[in-house]
């Protein structure tokens, strides 16, 4: 385990990569908000990565898994702001290929606005850029989290215990620890959105994955008729949790964006 000093929090990291050969790329995952962390990479997809030569980034991002829970400052700028301060820490300086879950998704396309020269390419599993839409949309779901189980936490976690799973619950009160004593649930609805110019302004290669039972689904050709080099994927038979549960196939999709972009940058260094 390795904890990295922005300057404005600390944060938990992992990093691996190939064994035997110098990495040929760096991908940088980000995990989505309250019951996630960078363990549903490290269990899933990150494995495979290295094994294919690639230099892999996970982090917890702030006030989620080891990381350093501040009572406030979870706007989505505010996660941004993290990544590019870790970013400058690790000392990795080229490009990278920003992989993002659900609301990780958000931060990476975020981070690809605000650092073109800086991302190789984007992949939004379960995700999208942050609109005025989804705000609305990330409001509703925080405070149904804050007023549902922060404040009522005891029949909460009894109901989830008893129809989910003792690991669900686990999770759940963390999420409920995390909403009850921080800003998060005031700050993510009331971050910064994204122009529509500024979404188009993302001219690196962008991979959408969506479970296709999943209403993100719906999105994918509203991304493809705004984003210049964009593809996306719909899983069949998944939902929002796609990422863990079909970790090969949604793998095998971001390897593929990748070593396209390996390929396209070899071919113009010639």
């Amino acid at each position: 385990m390795a904890m990295v000093d922005t300057g404005a929090v600390r944060l938990h990291v992992q990093r691996i990569g190939p064994r035997d050969r110098p990495a040929t790329a760096t991908v940088v995952l980000v995990h989505g908000l309250l019951t996630d962390s960078l363990a549903s990479y490290y269990f899933t997809v990150a494995p495979a990565f290295a094994a294919a030569g690639l230099d892999v980034v996970m982090y917890d991002l702030r006030g989620h898994g080891r990381s350093e829970r501040p009572a406030d400052g979870y706007t989505l700028d505010h996660n941004i702001d993290d990544l590019e301060a870790l970013l400058d820490r690790l000392e990795v300086t080229g490009p990278v290929h920003l992989v993002g879950n659900s609301y990780g998704g958000t931060v990476a396309f975020g981070y690809a606005v605000r650092h073109p020269e800086r991302a190789a390419g984007v992949t939004l599993i379960e995700s999208e850029p942050a609109t005025a839409a989804w705000a609305v949309k990330l409001g509703g779901i925080l405070h149904r989290v804050v007023h549902q189980l922060a404040y009522n936490e005891p029949d909460a976690i009894a109901w989830i215990t008893a129809h989910r799973s003792h690991n669900t619950a686990r999770l759940a009160r963390g999420a409920a620890r995390l909403a009850r004593e921080t800003s998060l649930g005031r700050d993510i609805p009331a971050s910064r959105v994204l122009t529509e110019d500024q979404i188009r302004s993302v001219r690196c290669p962008v991979l959408g994955v969506y479970g296709g039972d999943s209403d993100l689904a719906e999105l994918a050709p509203w991304l493809e008729s705004l984003l210049p080099d964009c593809r996306t994927v719909v899983i069949p038979g998944h939902e929002h949790s796609v990422l863990v549960e079909a970790a090969q196939a949604v793998g095998g999709h971001i390897l593929e964006l990748v070593r396209g972009a390996e390929l396209a940058g070899a071919a113009e260094a010639r």
